[in-house]
């Protein structure tokens, strides 16, 4: 009983720490505010949001293979397939805002760049779609724990 509290309280910790980065990258990935140090600001923001995300797997495995329901009991609900596809989903579409974080920081150190308005309102739509599946998949976690 213990170890289903931790790996709870560890995955719900993981899911509102992810929740404060992504809503951070949305919140500062703006033309009208992006700046040198906002670039910097990104990249760490991503690299946090990419780490969080791989603990919020981790912990959501451990809860599969450790948890009292047990393996053939997630594996069994369609809810959990659902949310493991949203999380694919949004694992995939972190792919284009982490690469061009990067080369913003790599461009602005090496030529003072500054990406473009149209390339930031592409990157920032990313982030954004991933912003508004994230409560989605809290919506689906919620029926499902109560057997729907």
């Amino acid at each position: 009983m213990t170890l289903e509290a931790v790996l709870a309280a560890l995955h719900l910790v993981a899911i509102l720490t992810l929740v404060v980065f992504l809503s951070s990258q949305a919140a500062v990935c703006r033309i009208e505010w992006l700046n040198a140090a906002v670039v910097e600001r990104l990249v760490r923001l991503d690299v946090i949001y990419g780490v969080t995300a791989f603990v919020l797997l981790l912990t959501g495995l451990a809860r599969v293979v450790w948890g009292i329901k047990g393996m053939s009991w997630y594996v069994s609900q369609p809810l959990f397939h659902v949310k493991i596809t949203l999380f694919v989903a949004m694992a995939l579409l972190s792919i284009w805002p982490t690469l061009s974080f990067r080369r913003w920081r790599r461009d602005l150190r090496s030529t003072g760049a500054l990406p473009g308005a149209q390339e930031v309102a592409r990157v920032r739509r990313l982030v954004m779609i991933q912003s508004h599946v994230l409560p989605v998949v809290a919506v689906i976690a919620v029926f499902w724990a109560r057997g729907w």
